[in-house]
């Protein structure tokens, strides 16, 4: 297939006279999924420069794309094309990060441009000029390469760990060690993170640190500014707007900064001489990216780690089953401090159906707030604010029938029926439709609470505790920090804010909600958001104590009460290897017309032991159905050994693309290793 048209002369003329780029098109087609070579003209051929964006002709149309590299052959056969133009001479693919998309793209089985759409801010000129303009003016404030302390700090908090002092030296010595990091409850985890930082600089290396969202990157960066002092290191998320954004990312571009924190999308930052990759809290679904091909940003940075031989530390309160394979298999090794330790720095952390509970109260095992979280909410409001965490938002997020107990449907989508309001009417939560008190059943017209949220859980705690304010955190209207004075704090699970000094207590609401969840990480998340509350919580010496609302014998509540989120995890991964699931194996979700999903899988050279799973009825987006639709796409699940991923990946996605080059109808979804199944 020709790139292009050109009047020009045979291939060997070309070749000779004119020096040839290979382009990276901006088209996600799979069928295209490779470089085109154009011939450079004279005119560019000064700024025509690896890693530049270009505008090329590419099937009659004006479209974009990236120069990968020069030469001076090439193997097509027929008649090249001229650039059309260069968009602008800065570089900003480099080598590093061309090789790391091509390599996400066939571990996800996509596409080259997609993953450089992830990897690449758009273009802002005018910032891109201003930062030309200024940069041999401001590289030393900005923090050179040599502006970076000397000398690593001292261990400080990391001492408190018996590997931690031997982590850091080896940081600071440029070495690369891998670490799976525990970290001790409290508010100590950014200065830790900043110390790590710091001991790869002074070995005059890079360092990149990845956190799900804009408050813990606000604590990331507060910490990191205090231990190297301002204008070393950028901070990107997407609150920084477009141009902000892309003028710290030309910094880094341009290797003036070499310590980069960021959210999800800063995991393709372009950091020069990579020495370190920090990921926090791997568990939180926001370092799941929604976009094709739908990378973690933990894969991604275990990847940049490999391929740049750079240290690895993935820290957390929790422990994922998908870090625990990583110390089994020897990729990595604990960071853990000692029991002794840890009981430090825990609070204490009760079950509210516990015998010696039951004893005072009957209702303990079945009240959604016993006598026991009442209780220890009012010894703690004597010291500080209370926090409640509640799983979901809003209102009355579910209702029944209070006579048969029949739960309230839509009448059009068969949606959940809940309260926006205590005064608003009943409305489907999925389609918005109004809903009438009658029930379908009994016809009563009585109603009871299934599924409270947040706001009638704070509306509650104002009547039990009339005289204490009452602050709501959770949807839009998330708090950072509250006083430390006598407080209720209700807080969806993750907007939890901080208090100088720690939470005197915490009660952990609902915990069947977390538990009864129809997914694979279930039990593995519910223990992650209770220790994330809980690591907020004063030590139990200070008297800091978290009441948990869950059946004290389920194994993550028991890893709560102990503080062993390493032992929970090594439990999910053995089991997950004796049931076949993620991560000791890869899985592939194909999502499509069932014509299109067939003809795929039976066209498909899958790796040898591949299971195929299914079919079942998805909507487009993989997503199973809600109840009354009747979408006309199937889902299929392909289940290959660990080993056996990128071979999966490939092999579909050499079907996709013959598909693509067919023009074959109906679009087939393909998205490797999805965060949920159901």
């Amino acid at each position: 297939m020709t790139a292009g048209r050109s009047a020009g002369k045979s291939r060997a003329a070309q070749a000779a006279d004119r020096p040839i780029a290979r382009v990276a098109v901006d088209v996600p087609l799979p069928h295209l999924d490779r470089p085109f070579d154009y011939l450079v003209p004279e005119s560019m051929a000064g700024f025509a420069v690896p890693g530049c964006r270009v505008r090329v002709r590419f099937s009659g149309r004006l479209t974009g794309g990236y120069l990968l590299d020069r030469t001076s052959s090439t193997e097509h056969p027929g008649r090249l094309a001229f650039l059309d133009r260069v968009v602008s001479p800065e570089p900003v693919l480099t080598a590093d990060i061309a090789g790391l998309a091509r390599a996400v793209a066939d571990r996800y089985g996509g596409t080259l441009a997609d993953v450089l759409r992830l990897a690449i801010p758009p273009r802002h000129a005018a910032a891109e000029a201003a930062a030309s303009a200024g940069q041999d003016a401001t590289a030393g404030d900005r923090g050179g390469p040599g502006a970076i302390p000397a000398t690593a700090a001292g261990a400080g908090p990391w001492a408190r760990y018996p590997a931690g002092q031997s982590y850091l030296a080896a940081l600071a010595d440029g070495r690369a060690p891998r670490a799976v990091w525990s970290a001790l409850p409290g508010p100590s985890w950014p200065e830790e993170i900043a110390l790590a930082v710091a001991a790869v600089a002074a070995a005059g290396r890079g360092a990149l640190i990845v956190v799900p969202d804009a408050r813990d990157l606000c604590r990331v960066d507060t910490a990191i500014a205090a231990e190297l002092g301002h204008g070393r290191h950028v901070a990107l998320s997407a609150q920084l707007g477009p141009a902000e954004r892309y003028r710290r990312w030309l910094a880094v571009a341009r290797r003036q900064i070499k310590i980069v924190a960021g959210t999800r999308s800063a995991m393709f930052a372009p950091v020069a001489e990579l020495g370190l990759v920090v990921i926090w809290d791997d568990g939180d679904d926001l370092h799941a990216e929604l976009r094709a091909p739908y990378p973690h940003a933990r894969d991604v940075l275990l990847l940049r780690a490999h391929r740049s031989g750079a240290a690895a530390l993935l820290g957390g309160f929790a422990r994922t089953a998908e870090t625990a394979q990583l110390i089994s298999i020897g990729w990595a090794r604990a960071l853990v401090a000692d029991q002794r330790t840890v009981r430090q720095h825990a609070p204490l952390v009760l079950a509210a159906g516990e015998d010696a509970e039951l004893a005072r109260d009957e209702a303990a095992r079945t009240a959604r707030m016993p006598s026991l979280a009442l209780r220890s909410a009012r010894e703690a409001l004597a010291t500080g604010p209370v926090l409640f965490q509640v799983p979901r938002r809003g209102y009355l997020v579910a209702v029944a029938c209070q006579r048969c107990h029949t739960r309230v449907r839509c009448g059009t989508c068969a949606g959940p029926v809940g309260l926006a309001g205590p005064d608003q009417p009943l409305r489907c939560s999925w389609c918005g439709c109004g809903a009438g008190r009658s029930c379908a059943v009994c016809g009563s017209s009585g109603l009871r609470t299934l599924v409270t949220g947040a706001r009638r859980t704070a509306e509650e705690l104002g009547r039990a505790f009339p005289s204490v304010p009452v602050h709501t955190s959770s949807g839009t209207g998330v708090l950072s920090q509250v006083p430390a004075s006598p407080a209720i704090v209700v807080a969806t699970p993750g907007a939890e804010p901080q208090v100088a000094g720690g939470y005197p207590a915490a009660v952990l609401l609902d915990g069947w909600a977390l538990l009864g969840r129809a997914s694979l990480n279930a039990a593995q998340e519910a223990l992650r958001r209770w220790m994330n509350a809980a690591a907020l919580v004063r030590p139990w010496p200070g008297g800091g104590k978290v009441i948990v609302m869950a059946d004290q014998a389920l194994a993550a509540v028991q890893a709560l009460i102990r503080w062993d989120a390493a032992a929970h995890a090594d439990r999910e991964l053995t089991e997950r290897e004796e049931l076949r699931f993620p991560p000791a194996v890869r899985l592939a979700a194909v999502t499509g017309p069932a014509a299109a999903v067939g003809d795929l899988l039976a066209a498909a050279v899958l790796p040898a032991g591949a299971e195929i799973l299914g079919p079942v009825q998805a909507d487009s987006d993989g997503a199973i159905p809600r109840p009354g639709t009747a979408p006309d796409n199937l889902r299929f699940l392909i289940r290959v050994p660990w080993s056996a991923g990128t071979e999966l990946a490939v092999a579909l996605r050499a079907v996709l693309a013959e598909r693509s080059a067919r023009k074959d109808p109906g679009v087939v979804r393909l998205q490797l290793d999805p965060a949920e199944l159901i």
